[in-house]
Parts: structure tokens; C-alpha cells; sequence
């Protein structure tokens, strides 16, 4: 056809330019108490939130069949309010997650999203249910997780752009060393996946 272009694949910068790069961590802290006092003095509480995700796969490309798992579709609820989320993980030499495309949008009608996967073949896989507590501090979202199943979490993720996700990732946990929180154990492979592999989770300590 005169005139069309295939689309061509973003560059990092592209993509993080556009708000669809995002950079956390995930980790288990000995004791969050002292995390927590910081926010209550110098950050910006957001409030607690419920939230309970339904991960699925497409029957032709189940997400699972390899590891590390890189992909992941959720629909998620938090509060009555409904967002469909896909994230794709970049890995590093060691195949462990440095940062990851992220696209995500509203849905006004879930049970017509979930209509929509059934007649795509897009299979449900396991569900996350969590309260979150929130905070905004400088450039970070901070939250602390409390996961059925699991226990609990802190995840600090990146409000704003990185031109070095693995420096990023570092300073981060840096910031929560210096605040005493004790022994850091990081988890590279996330929720649905430590729900779905028990015996295959990994913590590495920082």
C-alpha cells in the first residue's frame, strides 16, 4: 500500500521520554520502622489503597512457559477502579530485571475487558490481592505492601526518568540502608510469580 510505514520499535529514551519505562525495586527489610517514621515526617502520605490483580497469559505465548518470566498482563482493581497493565522486564548478564516497558490505561468496563480476553484465548493465571500504604518523597513513590500470601514488601520505584536504571536501582537501595532498616532482601521476579513458583523464589541480599 503507496505510502505506509511499518511502526519502528522505541528506543529506551523514547519510551522513557513518553512515560512507559519503570524503574523500582522490590524488597523484604528487616524492620520498616524506620522507613516509615521518615515518611511520616518529610514525605507525602497518598493514602492506603485495596487492590486485587488478575494476572493472565495468551494461550498461544504463555508467559510462563520460560524462565525468568519477563511478561506479565494484569487487570487490576484498586478501590472499584479498574486499569488493564502490561509490563515487558529487560534483563541484565545475570537475567535479573533492570527496568521494564510498562504500558497502562483505565477501563471503564472490566467484565467487557474480561470478555475480551476470553474470546482472544487470554487465560487468567493468579490473583494478587494487597493493601498498599503510599507515599510521594522527593523522587520516589514509596509504598509498603501487605500481600495475602506472602507477607510483607517495600517497593520504591522511580517518579521521573532515568538514563541509568541499574544506578538508579542501586541508589535506592542505598537510601534504604541509610536509614537502618537492616538486613535488605531484593526479589527480582515479583508477586504473581512468587504466588505461582513458591519453590523457585529468590531473594538476594543488598
Amino acid at each position: 500500500m503507496s505510502g505506509f510505514k511499518s511502526p519502528q520499535p522505541q528506543t529506551f529514551c523514547e519510551m522513557m521520554a513518553h512515560g512507559d519505562i519503570e524503574v523500582e525495586i522490590k524488597v523484604r527489610v528487616e524492620d520498616v520502622a524506620p522507613l516509615i517514621d521518615l515518611m511520616g515526617r518529610e514525605g507525602r502520605y497518598e493514602g492506603e489503597v485495596r487492590q486485587a490483580d488478575e494476572y493472565f497469559t495468551p494461550a498461544h505465548k504463555d508467559y510462563t512457559s520460560k524462565f525468568p518470566v519477563t511478561e506479565w498482563l494484569r487487570l487490576r482493581d484498586e478501590d472499584g477502579r479498574f486499569s488493564v497493565n502490561y509490563k515487558n522486564y529487560h534483563l541484565n548478564a545475570e537475567g535479573k530485571s533492570v527496568y521494564c516497558d510498562e504500558f497502562e490505561t483505565r477501563v471503564e468496563q472490566v467484565e467487557k475487558m474480561r470478555s475480551i480476553f476470553k474470546a482472544l484465548d487470554i487465560r487468567p493465571l493468579v490473583k494478587v490481592e494487597k493493601s498498599r500504604r503510599q507515599w510521594a518523597y522527593k523522587d520516589y513513590k514509596v509504598a509498603v505492601d501487605s500481600v495475602a500470601g506472602l507477607g510483607d514488601f517495600v517497593e520504591i520505584e522511580l517518579d521521573g526518568r532515568s538514563p541509568d536504571p541499574e544506578k538508579t536501582t542501586s541508589a535506592m537501595v542505598a537510601f534504604l540502608r541509610g536509614l537502618g532498616v537492616g538486613r535488605i532482601r531484593r526479589n527480582y521476579q515479583g508477586y504473581p510469580f512468587l504466588l505461582l513458583f513458591p519453590e523457585k523464589a529468590e531473594y538476594y541480599d543488598e
